[in-house]
């Protein structure tokens, strides 16, 4: 079209664009001769908008000139899609040029805090916020600005920060609530977030979904689903994502029936063409197992998008399709970190099944590196995770000791590397160093450590990391810490500390810690505490056939002739099968 006006190549582009045809709308963009801002921010906007951010950053750079809306599609492509860090940098480059003055936009500054939510970045967000006053933006009168500094505030747990913007606001409206009781929400202050929303009359669908999403990502379902049938009883229907965070509440109940039901409430009202709720569905569907649901209702999708393809990887990882995951990835148009992200600790979930996916493991982590992702801390920490489960420690601690930026999940996957592999030593050295860096130890940390020490017999190093958790970190042990311990003392024959950890923890003891008693009862050739831990794994374990042949053989070697023989008929009277070549490793 040579002698077509620019107004009618953008229209033509336009149009391309809506009916899905994007190629073919950058196609006709190569061809204009004579190139206006609003071409320009169309296409970098449109490929921001679908994922293909590679192409987007490439369309940004040649422009010769950018203007706000530009900086915005860009900045807001790359938070969008899982790249946080990226989008602050632009936003860094955006704010030296001299000749912008799009950081007084509402719209970028919102998507700057959101990106200052994802990373934690309490300082950077700040920084931000302090340049908002200094710039004289009025941001109390944007309710969407307001309601992103205050889920900033929340998400990184300042909330005297949330509450002081919170003062600033002229009009409480929903969506500054909404953002008040995320920020409780995220700081696992759920009275507090509730005592917000009831004392909203007559709340609207946004207040609803964001105290029913604070009780799912608190670990309430159950009151989840309580408030979801208080909302209907209201008439109010909610919205998609009322769907999506029903459906996660269904997935952590592992609840299918519930996941089935709610699938026929989005197809009923259109919802199931929306990416977050099919994305929530395919999530739910594979947590519970149901596997094939997921993939035939993907099969259904009559258009996917990265989000539902990175979506996609996860759930063909989680049931084991390997080849399938493999294929999606490697077709992707185009990948986010996201992307990346979910074929790496898919792969790590499913490590060392097999030479050739331990091979395609490795060649997706080298092509990680040439792009230059390794300083991704997800990705270095699958990569860790991956070399640790393979076996090969000293390639894990390399990639670790490379991390340029480590977090409390980076030291807590080297460090139960090495405790599972048997590596007792280094872990409580690692464990030192984690210290000496000022990173705080959680309740998987001492998981690993307590393991390490289990498995290297190192009881006093043992006793005192125990003490150290509950007293210095005030760290409430699970019932795994008090299964390392018990495990560890009845090792080391030190039975009245065993049996003194079992009744003073807040659980039942389960079969299993009553086999490392009746373990260490064994080898040392404790007949009374070994019976009665044979005879409460009976209890709690009827089938377990190897319990029965341990007591009666304790009996026997103490010449209990007579209670060894009745616990052998006792295990013929309840019909219960002898393992074929058991041995006590097994049990």
């Amino acid at each position: 079209m040579p002698q077509t006006n620019a107004f009618s190549w953008n229209t033509l582009i336009e149009a391309h664009i809506n009916s899905g045809n994007r190629n073919k709308s950058l196609q006709l963009f190569n061809a204009m001769t004579h190139k206006t801002h609003y071409s320009w921010n169309l296409l970098v906007s449109t490929f921001s908008k679908s994922g293909d951010l590679q192409l987007a950053h490439t369309l940004f750079n040649a422009m010769p000139l950018k203007n706000p809306l530009v900086w915005n599609s860009i900045i807001h492509g790359y938070s969008r899609y899982g790249h946080p860090r990226k989008a602050l940098l632009l936003f860094k480059e955006m704010n030296l040029d001299p000749l912008e003055t799009v950081h007084r936009d509402a719209f970028v500054l919102s998507t700057v805090f959101g990106a200052c939510a994802d990373l934690f970045a309490l300082d950077c967000g700040r920084q931000v916020h302090a340049r908002v006053f200094i710039d004289g933006f009025e941001f109390e009168f944007d309710k969407i600005l307001c309601s992103s500094i205050i889920h900033f505030y929340g998400k990184c747990g300042d909330l005297g920060n949330a509450a002081r913007v919170m003062g600033f606001v002229k009009e409480f409206d929903d969506f500054s609530l909404s953002a008040l009781i995320s920020a409780y929400a995220n700081a696992g202050r759920m009275r507090d977030a509730r005592r917000v929303f009831d004392n909203k009359v007559d709340p609207c669908s946004v207040l609803w979904n964001s105290i029913i999403s604070g009780y799912v990502s608190n670990g309430e379902e159950m009151e989840a689903m309580a408030l979801f049938n208080s909302m209907r009883r209201h008439e109010i229907w909610g919205d998609f994502s009322t769907v999506a965070n029903i459906l996660s509440a269904a997935s952590s109940l592992l609840n299918v029936e519930l996941v089935k039901q709610m699938h026929g409430h989005a197809f009923k009202f259109g919802a199931t063409h929306d990416i977050v709720v099919s994305s929530a569905l395919l999530d739910a569907y594979s947590k519970c197992q149901h596997s094939r649901e997921a993939c035939k209702f993907f099969s259904e999708l009559k258009a996917y998008d990265v989000i539902l393809l990175n979506t996609m990887i996860t759930v063909y990882c989680n049931c084991g399709r390997i080849e399938d995951a493999k294929w999606i990835f490697n077709t992707m148009p185009s990948k986010t970190l996201i992307s990346w992200n979910s074929i790496l600790v898919g792969l790590t979930q499913n490590a060392c099944p097999s030479e050739a996916l331990n091979t395609f493991c490795e060649q997706v982590f080298a092509k990680a590196i040439t792009l230059g992702l390794e300083s991704d801390q997800i990705i270095s920490t699958s990569l860790v995770d991956f070399y640790c489960k393979c076996g090969l420690v000293g390639m894990g601690r390399k990639v670790f000791d490379g991390m340029t930026k480590t977090d409390e999940v980076s030291w807590n996957t080297m460090l139960m590397g090495y405790a599972t592999n048997g590596y007792g030593i280094e872990a409580l050295t690692l464990f030192n160093e984690m210290r000496f860096n000022v990173v705080r130890p959680s309740a998987i940390t001492f998981i690993g450590v307590l393991s390490a020490c289990d498995h290297c017999g190192l009881v006093e190093e043992g006793r005192n990391l125990f003490h150290t958790m509950k007293h210095e970190y005030a760290i409430n042990p699970g019932i795994e810490h008090y299964s390392c311990m018990v495990d560890l003392f009845a090792r080391a024959g030190c039975f009245g500390e065993a049996m003194y950890l079992i009744e003073e923890m807040p659980f039942q003891a389960d079969a299993n810690m009553w086999l490392s008693v009746l373990r260490g009862c064994i080898s040392y050739g404790n007949k009374t505490i070994g019976k009665m831990a044979a005879e409460k794994i009976i209890q709690l374990d009827p089938e377990n056939s190897c319990a029965y042949i341990q007591l009666s053989n304790i009996l026997a070697t103490s010449e209990d002739w007579e209670g060894s023989a009745k616990g052998r008929e006792l295990m013929r009277d309840k019909n219960v099968q002898k393992i074929p070549g058991c041995s006590w490793a097994d049990c």
